[in-house]
């Protein structure tokens, strides 16, 4: 897949990013991911991002890394592209970009490179050298640290064709406008704030229709649901999905740091497709909030 038809891909329809999963030890469970994925895979998400940040990618090892994106691409060839999620510091992110153009992955979202600030110029830097690394395309996650200018990321345009697409996980509406009426559609854009469907509508109204959505993993016809009332401006869906479920959901998923991984991997659980513990620094939901959970999952899904 061409980094345009990557972007194609980008520009329409709803995308979400599987959890990883493990096995009771904590370690890599292959024939669970497949069997996830497998699961996922006909439901109508544009694209799957695996081992992105819902799929836990900043406590993954270089040696789990390609065997994770491989078991994607196989699991999906045919059925729905796979975009590989790769951060961290600039040469581990040219090494997982690199492992993933391997392994048959359609595309890489460049996380964060976490902890350290930088500069435009230092930001600008590290989005090039994985840029360059790779032929296939590369979308930005603009989020936390790595915060980008529409001016670094024109100048970035200009000299990487295959810089395709721009995901925002800051819901700074005003810097978003900016960047949206700077660029045009020379980038695909993508909503990425955890829960992504409570400002889906207001996305839309700034041009950005497209999110990805973390519910789809044990919700995803209700995912599928929200999506297409969004595309459609039927507001009453909306407003009865975020009032039954989505806002109670982020009751629960508010109460802790990391919950807004925690909370998946929960609701994957009680829907009978287990993907095991968080590995820490995260925290599994506790007996009570998972009772919680299973109620409001039982509203939407009956």
């Amino acid at each position: 897949m061409s980094p345009q038809e990557v972007k194609s891909v980008m520009s329409s329809g709803l995308l979400s990013f599987p959890v990883t999963d493990f096995d009771s030890q904590g370690n890599f469970n292959a024939k669970s991911y497949a069997e996830r994925l497998e699961w996922l895979a006909p439901f109508g998400a544009t694209a799957l991002f695996a081992a992105g940040g819902t799929g836990e990618f900043f406590s993954l090892t270089a040696d789990e890394y390609p065997a994770i994106i491989k078991t994607a691409v196989d699991t999906c060839k045919g059925k729905v592209p796979i975009i590989a999620g790769a951060g961290g510091p600039t040469r581990f992110a040219i090494q997982c970009a690199q492992e993933a153009e391997r392994a048959g992955a359609h595309g890489v979202l460049l996380l964060p490179h976490y902890l350290t600030e930088a500069s435009q110029e230092g930001l600008a830097a590290h989005v090039e050298a994985v840029c360059k690394s790779v032929k296939f395309g590369v979308i930005i996650y603009n989020r936390g640290i790595s915060r980008f200018t529409p001016e670094t990321v024109a100048k970035l345009c200009e000299r990487n064709p295959n810089l395709v697409g721009f995901k925002d996980g800051v819901g700074d509406i005003e810097a978003m406008s900016a960047m949206f009426l700077t660029m045009g559609d020379r980038l695909a854009y993508l909503g990425g704030l955890p829960t992504a469907e409570v400002y889906a509508a207001a996305y839309k109204a700034l041009g950005t229709p497209v999110y990805s959505s973390a519910v789809f993993n044990f919700i995803p016809k209700t995912a599928i649901r929200f999506y297409e009332a969004v595309k459609n401006d039927d507001h009453a869906t909306q407003h009865h999905l975020l009032k039954t479920f989505f806002m109670p959901y982020l009751e629960i998923r508010n109460r802790s740091a990391g919950y807004a991984v925690s909370i998946v991997k929960a609701g994957a659980k009680i829907v009978g497709h287990d993907a095991g513990p968080v590995r820490a620094p995260l925290a599994d939901l506790k007996p009570n909030e998972i009772e919680e959970l299973a109620a409001l999952i039982k509203l939407v899904e009956q």
